[in-house]
């Protein structure tokens, strides 16, 4: 009986780590947040691994509006081991105002997940993202390559925010 309640609740902290909608402490979501502009393709220039997108190349984010108010998510990429692209489609909702970048996304039924945006040019060209913890990172841009200036300069706020910049992945954007 001890086991079964010891692995209860380290399974249960598990998925409250894993399930969590907030933001890494010290990480502020960006304010002023127009989710209209935020809509549209994005191209993923960097990430940490997971399992979910591991071995993906030529990944892109699009977001459009939902009926009820939240976004639609569509996360595609190319699996070269597979030769074939994968998608996989989810459903994001702010978790506080509407103008403030701290949404909830699912890819799977009930369980939610953070998804930050934490910076973000003023002409919504490019954005830094970040999940529930310090273990979840994006780079994202409109357009399939990146400047380096632009590049950097979200590097080093995330590395600024306590995010270990050297585990990023550099994503093919290169014509598939």
């Amino acid at each position: 009986m001890k086991l079964w309640k010891k692995l209860t609740a380290i399974v249960g902290a598990l998925l409250s780590v894993a399930c969590s909608t907030t933001p890494p402490a010290g990480v502020t979501p960006v304010a002023n947040f127009d989710s209209k502009r935020y809509l549209g393709s994005w191209y993923e220039i960097a990430r940490f691994n997971h399992p979910f997108e591991r071995g993906l190349d030529h990944v892109t984010a699009s977001y459009s509006q939902r009926d009820d108010g939240g976004l639609k998510v569509v996360n595609r990429g190319f699996n070269p081991k597979k030769q074939r692209w994968q998608e996989s489609t989810g459903k994001a909702y702010f978790t506080g105002p509407n103008d403030r970048a701290a949404l909830k996304v699912s890819f799977f039924g009930p369980f939610y997940a953070g998804y930050n945006v934490i910076a973000l040019d003023k002409d919504y060209q490019h954005a830094l993202v970040c999940g529930p913890s310090r273990d979840y990172l994006w780079i994202l841009s409109r357009t399939p390559q990146l400047d380096e200036q632009a590049k950097q300069g979200l590097v080093e706020q995330a590395r600024r925010a306590g995010f270990a910049v050297d585990k990023l992945i550099w994503i093919d954007q290169r014509q598939a």
